[in-house]
C-alpha cells in the first residue's frame, strides 16, 4: 500500500505531520468488552479536556480551522473529522457505534483531538495520494450518491481518479468505508499544530498497540511529512 502527498501540499502546508498504519486481519469477531474498555479509556481523555473548554479552543482544532480557511473552506461549516466527533461527544457524551475498528479509531481521535481516517484497502486502486482535486474525480457519499470535488479542494485520491475523502479531513467516502467484510485497513492521522510531530507519533503508537491487543495482529506504522515522498507499507 503506497501513501503519499503531492508536492503542492508539502509546499502549502509545511507544518503538516502525518502517520499511517496498515493492518491486516481485521474482523468484527473480537471481544466486545475489550473494544468497549478501550473506547471508554480514550473518551475519558476527551472528557477531561472538554471539562476545561470546548473543542474549538484546542490548539489541534484551531490549526485545522486555519488550514480549512487557507483551502477556501469555511471551517465552522465543514468541520474536520476530529472536531465533528468532539462536538458530538460534548453534546451527547457518547460516540456512534459503527464497527469495532472505526469505534476504536474515533475514540482515539477525540482523545488526541486529531483526525483519524480509516480506509478499506480492498477499495483503493493503486497509491493513495493527498492532493488538490482537478474536479472530475468521483466521490461516493455514505448515502450512495455521486459527487465531484471542487477544483483545488484537498482530497485523498487513488489511481482510478476516485476521491476517498473530500475537503481533506472533513468527510470520507462511502466507497472505502470499513464494513463487516473489511480484512485490511489503512489508518491515516494528520496534525498541523505545533506539537504535531510528537502527538501524531503517540497517536499512531496508540493505534498500533490497541490493534495488537484486540485483534492480535502486527500492524505496520510510519510517520512522515509531505516532503518525505511516497511511503510503502507492507502487509
Amino acid at each position: 500500500m503506497r501513501f503519499l502527498y503531492s508536492p503542492a501540499i508539502g509546499a502549502e502546508y509545511p507544518e503538516l505531520v502525518s502517520g499511517a498504519v496498515l493492518v491486516t486481519g481485521i474482523t468484527t469477531d473480537v471481544p466486545v468488552a475489550m473494544v468497549a474498555s478501550a473506547v471508554a479509556r480514550h473518551t475519558a481523555v476527551a472528557e477531561e479536556r472538554l471539562a476545561d473548554g470546548a473543542e474549538g479552543e484546542f490548539a489541534e482544532i484551531q490549526a485545522w480551522r486555519r488550514a480549512f480557511t487557507r483551502m477556501g473552506v469555511k471551517p465552522t461549516q465543514y468541520r474536520n473529522a476530529a472536531e465533528a466527533l468532539l462536538r458530538r461527544y460534548r453534546k451527547e457524551r457518547s460516540l456512534p457505534s459503527v464497527h469495532p475498528l472505526v469505534d476504536l479509531c474515533n475514540a482515539i481521535s477525540v482523545a488526541y483531538a486529531i483526525p483519524v481516517g480509516v480506509f478499506d484497502t480492498a477499495c483503493i486502486t493503486g497509491p493513495l495520494e493527498v492532493r488538490h482535486a482537478v474536479g472530475d474525480e468521483m466521490f461516493v457519499s455514505f448515502s450512495g450518491g455521486t459527487e465531484h470535488p471542487e477544483p483545488g479542494e484537498v482530497i485523498f485520491a487513488d489511481a482510478s481518479g476516485r476521491a476517498h475523502a473530500r475537503r481533506w479531513t472533513h468527510r470520507q467516502s462511502g466507497h472505502s468505508v470499513v464494513r463487516d467484510t473489511t480484512a485490511s485497513a489503512l489508518i491515516v492521522s494528520e496534525g498541523l499544530h505545533d506539537s504535531a510531530p510528537a502527538d501524531v507519533g503517540k497517536l499512531i503508537a496508540t493505534v498500533a498497540a490497541e490493534l495488537t491487543e484486540i485483534w492480535k495482529v502486527t500492524p505496520t506504522t510510519v510517520t512522515l511529512t509531505p516532503t518525505d515522498g511516497p511511503v510503502d507499507l507492507a502487509e
